[in-house]
């Protein structure tokens, strides 16, 4: 009975070390980290529900670091920020508590008093966000949304103040006016093409339901009612409506459009060399001031790059760029970098990023969570872990 019990203790010890031991101990590691304070300002307009998807790796990555508030508290991804509160039931219409009602004195005062303004997400909530028979992806009227000139005051007073500006897709296309955007892209150093593009692994609308219906409805009132596309391809739509396709082995080569970062890059981030990335991304022109930290590549061929050249693009386009602004930076994401819908889990445990990467590997693009723990999240920190107090 003895050695059958040592034997049973000696098979369960492995197992009581993974789920209890190596758990309780990165828990604890975790709480006897400090604390780093930093003022971080977040506008995000695109909350139509609970779940806060486009600044929750944000927060997630904030609460990891204890980066915390000035009165020592962390910060909540339901109460902290500036934009749109949805209300506590789901397709219930929320309320708004932005900048609207602030005078420039008080901008004044929020920029000087941040060390961190992040513009996550301005393309706003709208009626099928709340009505169960509708689309989510298709079109409705606007209930909230847009860049508005309170924002562009803040950020012009983060920017002379010298504080680090984040900003991503979706800050500056539609809702927001054309006077609105052309005040961003001044600040800021950039300019929209009009272009945004996503890759779609099949692009046959009996085999691919998730293709929105706008999507094959404007293309085939562009084209004679043709669509007879099959396979994988990348999509590219321009704000006035204008739809290009390039099919995968006709126009470009890559499985997926890639975010490649140098191994020896300017800005001196640590990041894999290569990730893939099927989400909806904006193509801009960058100043020269702007140093490239990583940048996407859809393999074009020498079709796909005459294509590119009649719709004015170049053959590489920005995915995440940084030039100095005094004592701080200003950074953008062409892509939705920090949009996480899934759960990540306790960010109360030491190493666990660490874990992740090696659970989910940067090649699996269909895995939204790969990007997050290979490229989003160790980017991400990084920036924070450069803010000077």
């Amino acid at each position: 009975m003895g050695n059958e019990l040592k034997v049973f203790l000696g098979r369960l010890w492995p197992v009581l070390v993974v789920l209890v031991i190596i758990p309780v101990a990165s828990y604890v590691v975790w709480w006897l980290f400090p604390t780093q304070e930093l003022n971080i300002l977040v506008v995000d307009k695109t909350v139509p529900n609970q779940r806060f998807g486009e600044h929750h790796g944000l927060f997630w990555a904030l609460e990891y670091d204890k980066i915390v508030k000035e009165d020592n508290s962390f910060y909540e991804e339901s109460r902290d920020y500036f934009g749109y509160f949805p209300n506590v039931q789901e397709r219930k219409k929320g309320t708004v508590q932005d900048l609207s009602k602030h005078s420039e004195g008080e901008l004044i005062e929020l920029a000087k008093e941040a060390d961190v303004l992040y513009l996550t997400d301005t393309y706003g909530v709208y009626e099928n966000d709340f009505d169960e028979v509708m689309d989510p992806d298709e079109f409705s009227n606007k209930v909230y949304g847009g860049l508005d000139q309170k924002e562009i005051n803040l950020l012009a007073q983060a920017k002379k103040q010298e504080k680090v500006i984040i900003a991503e897709y979706n800050t500056m296309a539609s809702p927001t006016t054309l006077n609105n955007r052309a005040q961003f892209e001044l600040l800021m150093g950039l300019k929209w093409t009009g272009w945004i593009a996503r890759y779609f692994d099949e692009l046959d609308t009996l085999a691919n339901d998730e293709l929105p219906n706008w999507l094959v409805n404007n293309y085939l009132e562009q084209n004679d009612e043709q669509w007879g596309f099959v396979g994988p391809g990348l999509v590219f739509v321009h704000e006035t409506g204008e739809i290009e396709i390039f099919r995968q082995g006709v126009e470009f080569e890559q499985t997926v459009p890639l975010i490649r970062t140098q191994h020896f890059n300017k800005p001196e981030f640590k990041l894999p060399e290569i990730v893939p990335y099927p989400d909806w991304f904006e193509v801009v022109f960058i100043d020269r001031g702007y140093e490239v930290i990583s940048y996407f590549d859809i393999g074009p061929t020498a079709q796909g790059m005459e294509r590119l050249k009649e719709m004015g693009l170049p053959r590489f386009f920005p995915a995440a760029v940084v030039q100095n602004n005094g004592k701080g930076q200003q950074y953008y994401f062409t892509g939705d970098f920090s949009d996480m819908r899934q759960n990540l889990g306790s960010a109360h445990f030491k190493g666990l990023p660490f874990l992740f990467r090696g659970l989910y590997s940067p090649l699996n693009y269909r895995d939204r969570q790969s990007f997050f723990w290979n490229y989003y999240l160790p980017l991400i920190r990084q920036i924070l872990d450069r803010v000077e107090k």
